[in-house]
């Protein structure tokens, strides 16, 4: 069999490295498995990049419906979530931090949806119909999780319900700086629930122009990230368990990356 020609959004051995240690090697009872793993990744790196449709994935890719299967499954199991946990590890360990924050930055991103997605709702602020996705990353701008609600959930009512979840898996944290969209009760609330500090960074009244502000710059790099990821640009998911999937993917690749160049460096 000739094998197929390469495209751009491709692992690399290098990259590959990084992401199977963490992949499922045991399927249970039944023969064993047949289909490489390594081409699924490639072709749900292929759609997530180029955001095609899955039936419109390319003929020398696998079967999409085989494709679609392990999106599915790994979105159910958790698996995607483990990977971006780990990679991200892998990644605050290379760079002399320790395996879980300290700090993190929150915002959220508002994005159109299509007439195919499920949840929806009106951003009044952005004048947009859609979903927002609530994120919190790490200082390196690691995504540490996302929670995707309608788009007419307000910010602060966002954020207790993502910050309530990520309560119990980031012990060593203990402050998040976030925009002025997040003033208000929630800072008491993040005080008295989570026991963290909440601190504000506010644009200068005087700022004119495009400014960088502390720590808020780093999670704006982070959507940047996720914006190279055409299948992000808009949400084409029914359910919001694959809206964050595809988050989770988008930022695969990322860290990768990067580790397979420090490797390469440091070999």
């Amino acid at each position: 069999m000739m094998k197929r020609k390469v495209y751009p959004t491709d692992l690399s051995d290098e990259q590959w490295a990084q992401l199977s240690p963490y992949l499922s090697k045991v399927e249970g009872r039944g023969a064993p498995r047949r289909v490489d793993l390594r081409e699924i990744l490639n072709a749900i790196f292929y759609l997530s990049h180029t955001g095609c449709q899955w039936r419109m994935l390319p003929h020398d890719l696998p079967p999409w419906e085989l494709v679609y299967y392990y999106f599915s499954r790994w979105r159910d199991d958790g698996t995607l979530e483990r990977l971006n946990r780990e990679l991200r590890i892998k990644v605050r360990l290379s760079v002399g931090k320790d395996a879980e924050p300290s700090a993190a930055i929150m915002d959220s991103q508002t994005v159109k949806t299509t007439e195919t997605s499920g949840v929806r709702g009106y951003d009044a602020g952005k004048k947009i119909n859609g979903i927002k996705r609530h994120v919190v990353v790490d200082t390196l701008g690691m995504l540490l999780m996302v929670m995707v609600l309608s788009a007419d959930i307000q910010d602060p009512a966002g954020a207790r319900l993502l910050l309530a979840k990520v309560k119990d898996c980031l012990p060593r944290l203990q402050r998040i700086w976030a925009d002025g969209g997040y003033t208000g009760t929630l800072i008491g609330w993040v005080k008295e629930v989570c026991h963290w500090i909440l601190e504000i960074v506010k644009r200068s009244d005087k700022a004119k122009g495009f400014e960088v502000l502390p720590h808020r710059w780093i999670v704006e790099r982070t959507f940047g990230w996720l914006n190279r990821s055409r299948r992000l640009s808009k949400n084409y998911e029914r359910l919001t368990a694959s809206s964050e999937a595809m988050v989770y993917l988008a930022m695969l690749p990322v860290m990768a990356r990067r580790l397979a160049k420090q490797q390469t460096v440091f070999a």
